[in-house]
């Protein structure tokens, strides 16, 4: 059975056109956005509150592409866009989208880079992508030096995003800024415009975002722009119905930019289908929850796009939040990772007003697949398909499953579904499914979920647990066979499995199951071994990767006869220890 959106859900105004880029779509009102005389600024910063216009937005994205053009030698029509390939490894700035898009001016690529990452990390992506040049900040300088050198990116290849000075201090580096080639974009000649055939927005990547899979290293997803401007009006087509409801005054909003701006949830659904819907985004460079509840109070913002962990501390905090004016709040949009039923509630009796919805997707669906609309929220659920998706529930054996609350594999299809993962055949074939209706492929989710009838009588989409084997750290994918892999370069470590356990900050963190080499004395002491072990995660990978979750030893890790690790029974293990504790579970 395929399910398709409710028939409340409007249908797309027209086909995503194929033949322009992300920049074209997202500044020209020909193609549908918010006039720029109606929109909000597009981008303020939080913490210093500079910001500029929607009209200074296409003019700053112009003069970037000339400074790009002139400083890499590129020309909008010359090349490929492999061979026009940035790195943007930086917190958020009001500038992140004005680069992506002077990339895409010139018919390039943008690969933004988790800001949590090591050098080592970065360094492969880099060299994955086959970035020519690295834009990064200040705070995130050393990490990039390090990282640009080891994958052969000169430093005068580096340059810098602007940040507040509570940041990035006064000291001048020898590295050009953003707001340094603006100027010397203001000195060259306009560009000649791009010349694209039929089609080649649907076949040309875009945004090269890297994603943790369930082996191996990230892999490179390549998004194309159609794949994101079928997204912002799916989003925006969706919302519609909401805000035509509202007075034409309230009908652009000022929204929260705190989430990365480098994840697929705030590149699409905050940077780019807020801001085509005129809204102003409020950019915060990483979450601290005074500045973060200040900002709500100070621009009076009225969405919250966040993750559960930060929900959490809100329910954890009321002390702090009651010395601020939130009544500006009236929506909370989560995702990311799953908000549990009795958190949602917990916000709902702190902030009766507040309409808490949730919403699902994934990098591979460039970005949100289902969402919850404000008349129609089932805490539990991440309601219903946006417009263009529908959805298959196939079960283990491969069979479509009919009916409500039956578990399987969630199959989605929409023109979001990307265009594949990077030089990964195997993990393309694994992944996409043939078009065989002539409406896109099919995309395999590795989510088991469940189709349920809401009180509503809407269809809901309800995500029941993962058959990816992800680690979720606050909303921050985590591969266990990374860990794994890197891991055993440990001389202490002979075998080892890793699994997410529950953590109140986090939603879940990394435990690590390991069987001790031979190398390792009798004499010596577990709490010290394990310790030198999580020592050597913590110097080489994100803070998010590190076992925050413990170092557990074991005889021997259980495992398939194929030789593959059963998780399920390392989970259970941990859920007995955890019951015997009383922990949470």
């Amino acid at each position: 059975m395929v399910f398709t959106p409710p028939s409340w859900v409007p249908k797309l105004p027209h086909d995503p056109p194929d033949s322009i880029p992300i920049s074209e779509f997202m500044l020209d009102e020909k193609h549908g956005r918010c006039a720029l005389k109606s929109s909000r600024n597009p981008f303020t910063c939080g913490i210093s509150g500079k910001t500029y216009t929607a009209a200074e937005q296409v003019d700053r994205v112009e003069l970037l592409a000339r400074a790009l053009a002139k400083e890499f030698g590129w020309g909008p029509n010359e090349g490929t866009e492999w061979d026009k390939v940035i790195g943007i490894f930086s917190f958020n700035t009001i500038d992140f989208m004005t680069l992506a898009y002077a990339v895409h001016r010139l018919s390039g690529i943008a690969s933004p880079a988790n800001a949590a990452y090591s050098a080592s990390e970065l360094e492969f992506q880099l060299k994955s992508s086959g970035a020519k040049a690295l834009f990064t900040c200040v705070p995130l300088l050393e990490t990039s030096l390090k990282a640009a050198k080891a994958a052969g990116i000169p430093n005068e290849r580096v340059y810098i995003l602007e940040m507040p000075k509570e940041f990035s201090g006064d000291k001048k580096l020898p590295f050009k800024t953003v707001d340094q080639l603006l100027l010397d974009g203001a000195r060259l000649p306009k560009l000649e415009a791009l010349k694209w055939e039929k089609g080649q927005g649907a076949r040309q990547t875009a945004y090269l975002c890297y994603s943790s899979g369930t082996s191996g290293l990230p892999k490179g997803v390549m998004i194309s722009h159609r794949n994101v401007i079928s997204n912002v009006m799916q989003i925006s087509t969706y919302e519609k119905p909401t805000r035509d409801r509202r007075p034409v005054s309230e009908r652009s909003e000022v929204c929260l930019a705190l989430l990365p701006l480098s994840h697929i949830y705030g590149l699409v659904v905050i940077a780019q289908a807020s801001t085509w819907r005129g809204d102003e985004a409020i950019i915060l460079p990483k979450f601290e929850l005074p500045s973060y509840l200040n900002a709500i109070q100070q621009f009076k913002i009225r969405t919250l796009y966040l993750v559960p962990p930060i929900i959490i501390g809100m329910n954890k905090n009321q002390p702090a939040c009651a010395k601020y004016d939130l009544s500006s709040a009236q929506t909370v949009f989560t995702g990311a990772a799953p908000l549990g039923a009795e958190t949602a509630e917990e916000l709902q009796k702190l902030y009766p007003a507040m309409k808490i919805r949730q919403g699902y997707g994934l990098t591979e669906t460039s970005t949100v697949v289902c969402s919850s609309d404000e008349k129609d929220i089932w805490f539990g659920t991440s309601g219903s398909l946006l417009p263009g998706v529908t959805a298959k529930i196939m079960s283990i054996e491969g069979v479509e499953i009919t009916g409500y609350d039956q578990p399987g594999e969630l199959v989605v299809q929409s023109p979001s579904v990307v265009l594949g993962y990077l030089k990964n055949d195997q993990a393309n074939r694994e992944t996409f499914l043939d078009d065989t209706d002539g409406k896109g492929r099919w995309m395999r989710t590795g989510d088991e979920a469940v189709i349920r009838k809401a009180p509503s009588g809407n269809e809901h989409v309800v995500i029941v647990d993962r058959i990816k084997e992800l680690i979720k750290v606050k909303g921050l994918q985590v591969a266990p066979a990374e860990l794994e892999a890197h891991l055993l370069t440990h001389p202490s470590v002979a075998d080892c499995a890793v699994i997410p356990v529950p953590d109140d900050a986090a939603g879940e963190v990394p435990k690590a199951f390991v069987v001790k080499s031979s190398s390792v004395g009798l004499e010596e002491n577990d709490r010290m071994v394990a310790r030198d072990i999580a020592k050597h995660v913590e110097e080489h990978k994100a803070r998010h990767k590190w076992l925050k979750g413990g170092v557990e030893f074991l005889d021997v890790i259980p495992k398939s006869p194929s030789g593959k690790i059963l998780r399920r029974l390392l989970r259970d293990k941990e859920k007995d220890a955890r019951r015997a504790k009383g922990a949470k579970l």
